[in-house]
């Protein structure tokens, strides 16, 4: 009997996999889940319950969210990276992630055949078969949501016709949660205009007033939040995010583009991302170079938008990635941010490689380290090649 191992969520999908693998393939179906912090334990146990009622073979429940952060996240930390100036890459690296696992779990398990849930009109189906083509090479992908081009209500109709309980109601909103953030999509981000409601978003305000937290970082990583340490940065951003949901911060809407080509809109609530991407550039302009930060925010971008795109296996990822994590030597200090409802604003760093210091001048009142006869003479030579452009050429002036 061949083995396939099945990427399962516990969702109408993969709950349809599970049936057709078994009862219309004769496959030996090893099920398969991935946690990269969405799912609570209690959760976790309810999923693997259902999948052994579907009849699969074996269920195993990966934790990854410490291995999500060390292969994935902390890059984006370091980078700064939002997608569109937007949106931290929450979904689009947790599915990296997952395949990851999965691609492993397939080898260990010496499977004759992969599959996901995936339908063909999103960028996952891209994420997870590249992963799996470049991880598992000669492994069967199968994906039945999209092979067979199902509707939903043929996928209900099927699972009923086997027996199958289960809750078939749609949400009116799609969640996803995760480490790094959680995606809400609804009939508002169908369109180019609309507003999510109140109480579409997965976690309501609670708290009124004013907070200040203070952010603790280790060579660009968090591991205190107010003065409490965590042995893992996952721990401290889960802590974070405790703190700082409740207030509403880090929600919006990003519209992007799609791997397959084409525009998409999706709400997204990412407070304890969020702080911690602002808080992070903010230590990193205080401590760092001009030529760092230049450097930094270019690479960024492509690192960013190529993680996007499911190309965490290019070989460049771990160049940049390298790049990154030399650049973090100095970033180490506190970051001090406000908290309120629907807002909050980075206020300060204290750092011991502040580059910030009264001792070499105060920006736009005094200086200590040059004369001004210097910076006549300074000014004079740097612009001298484009003084040399305009003589030779007799432009004009503008």
């Amino acid at each position: 009997m061949k083995k396939v191992v099945l990427g399962f969520s516990g969702g109408l999908d993969t709950t349809y996999c599970v049936k057709y693998f078994t009862e219309e393939k004769g496959y030996e179906v090893h099920s398969v889940i991935v946690n990269t912090g969405g799912f609570s334990k209690e959760e976790l146990e309810k999923i693997e319950a259902h999948a052994y009622k579907l009849g699969v073979k074996t269920h195993t429940t990966i934790d990854a969210v410490k291995s999500y952060y060390d292969n994935i996240i902390k890059y984006l930390i370091f980078g700064n990276c939002l997608k569109n100036n937007t949106y931290p890459l929450s979904v689009s690296a947790e599915r990296l992630s997952q395949a990851l696992s999965i691609a492993e779990h397939a080898k260990k398990l010496n499977a004759d055949a992969v599959a996901h849930g995936s339908t063909g009109a999103g960028n996952d189906q891209v994420r997870f078969d590249m992963i799996f083509n470049i991880m598992i090479p000669g492994v069967e992908i199968i994906t039945p949501i999209r092979d067979l081009k199902l509707s939903r209500e043929e996928e209900i109709t099927y699972l009923k016709s086997k027996g199958v309980e289960m809750n078939f109601e749609k949400s009116m909103y799609s969640i996803n949660k995760g480490l790094w953030g959680t995606s809400v999509g609804g009939k508002e981000t169908l369109n180019s205009k609309g507003l999510l409601p109140e109480a579409a978003w997965p976690t309501q305000v609670t708290k009124s007033g004013s907070e200040e937290v203070k952010l603790g970082f280790i060579k660009g990583e968090l591991y205190e939040v107010n003065d409490k340490k965590f042995d893992h940065p996952s721990e401290a951003i889960q802590y974070l995010q405790t703190i700082a949901g409740a207030y509403g911060v880090g929600r919006d809407i990003h519209v992007g583009d799609t791997i397959i080509g084409i525009k998409g809109r999706v709400g997204f609530e990412a407070a304890a991302p969020m702080i911690i991407l602002k808080g992070h550039h903010a230590l990193e302009k205080h401590v760092l170079t001009k030529w760092q930060l230049n450097w930094k925010d270019q690479l960024a971008l492509f690192y960013g938008n190529w993680l996007h795109e499911g190309q965490i296996m290019d070989p460049v990822m771990r160049d940049i990635e390298a790049y990154f994590t030399n650049s973090q030597q100095t970033v180490t200090g506190n970051v001090f941010v406000l908290l309120q409802p629907y807002h909050f604003q980075v206020i300060g760093i204290e750092s011991e490689y502040d580059l910030m210091s009264a001792k070499f001048g105060k920006y736009g009142e005094m200086n200590t380290g040059y004369t001004g006869d210097d910076v006549r003479g300074f000014s004079k030579i740097f612009g001298n090649q484009t003084s040399i452009y305009h003589k030779v050429n007799n432009t004009p002036n503008p």
